[in-house]
């Protein structure tokens, strides 16, 4: 099943020797599509000069999780939250863990055809308060997302994009619309990097990440620290003070561990004492909610201002320890960055 996508333009509508070009609009990758081609997602055909999602009503995977598992810890804490994912992917990430996914393509054997309302269904079923699109980036399931998360609020439940950020203006402003909550990789900042390990445009993930925090929607980043890539302390820096100057010093961060993955095998876990680090200078240079990931660490959420233990974790899952009222510190009445409802 296909679907015509959102947004694309025709370009032989004013160039008559673009023979049935297209230029898709999805992400910020822009491709330029010849009639019969595909984009560089592998989710975007060009047919006879209209462009079409071939991934509509079909994923690769589905699994309910914990909310923390994204990683959301500020939003709808302790909750489950119902998978979903399919194949490609608008980066070419080096490391990816999911290249098995992102790096293959859709046939008629690799996928499986679901309704939105199946997925709403699951996600009842399974006692999820929301639904995650994840595995694979979620920018290029728009049509279906979109028209997933319009039934799933009937139902009160919530959505969630966990994605690298790198949609267009125009597909953000819409998405805005029906996404409850983003996990956002800030790969790196810096741009050759994101050049060179992601085949992206650091800029335009940063213009993105101020969109969401700017809109009513919930923001978290996560960072994957690779040794001697992203591991200096003025990398962390750099990364922190965007935080702190263009979003909020509210904004959860997530450092996380690289495993060797992909292409880049011959890599080393990162160093333990990179991570913990990172940790120390967010929260020093103010940043109010950091945690570690695919590591052993405290990753508990405690007040910024008082230190009092707001909510306490054992791996993913939430021991209902909740010192939240109404949105503030029950301790010393500080507002505080969380999402219940």
């Amino acid at each position: 099943m296909m679907k015509e996508s959102s947004f694309y333009t025709k370009l032989y509508e004013d160039d008559s020797s673009a023979k049935k070009t297209v230029r898709c609009n999805l992400c910020g990758r822009m491709c330029r599509i010849a009639d019969g081609g595909l984009g560089f997602c592998k989710t975007q055909k060009n047919m006879d000069g209209k462009l079409f999602s071939i991934n509509y009503h079909r994923i690769a995977s589905c699994h309910t999780d914990p909310i923390e598992k994204k990683p959301l810890y500020h939003f709808l804490p302790g909750s489950s939250t119902y998978s979903i994912g399919g194949f490609g992917c608008n980066f070419s990430c080096l490391n990816c863990q999911n290249y098995m996914l992102s790096m293959n393509s859709y046939d008629k054997f690799n996928s499986t055809k679901i309704l939105p309302e199946t997925i709403v269904k699951n996600a009842i079923n399974d006692n999820c308060l929301s639904i995650s699109w994840t595995y694979n980036e979620p920018t290029l399931y728009f049509d279906f997302a979109r028209e997933t998360s319009l039934i799933s609020h009937k139902e009160n439940l919530k959505n969630a994009f966990v994605s690298n950020g790198y949609m267009s203006e125009e597909s953000l402003r819409e998405t805005l619309n029906f996404i409850d909550a983003f996990n956002i990789d800030l790969k790196f900042f810096d741009d050759k990097l994101y050049r060179e390990i992601c085949g992206g445009k650091l800029d335009i993930v940063l213009d993105n990440l101020k969109a969401i925090h700017q809109s009513k929607s919930h923001l978290e980043i996560t960072t994957l620290l690779i040794n001697d890539l992203n591991t200096d302390e003025d990398h962390i820096r750099s990364i922190c003070n965007f935080v702190l100057d263009e979003l909020g010093q509210e904004v959860p961060i997530h450092f996380s561990r690289f495993f060797p993955m992909h292409k880049m095998s011959d890599k080393s876990p990162t160093k333990i004492d990179y991570l913990i680090r990172a940790k120390e200078i967010a929260l020093e240079m103010g940043i109010e909610y950091v945690y570690l990931g695919n590591m052993p660490a405290d990753n508990n959420s405690y007040c910024p201002n008082c230190g009092e233990l707001l909510i306490a974790r054992e791996r993913y899952c939430n021991s209902n320890k909740n010192r939240i009222k109404d949105g503030h510190c029950a301790n010393c009445g500080h507002k505080l960055n969380f999402v219940f409802e």
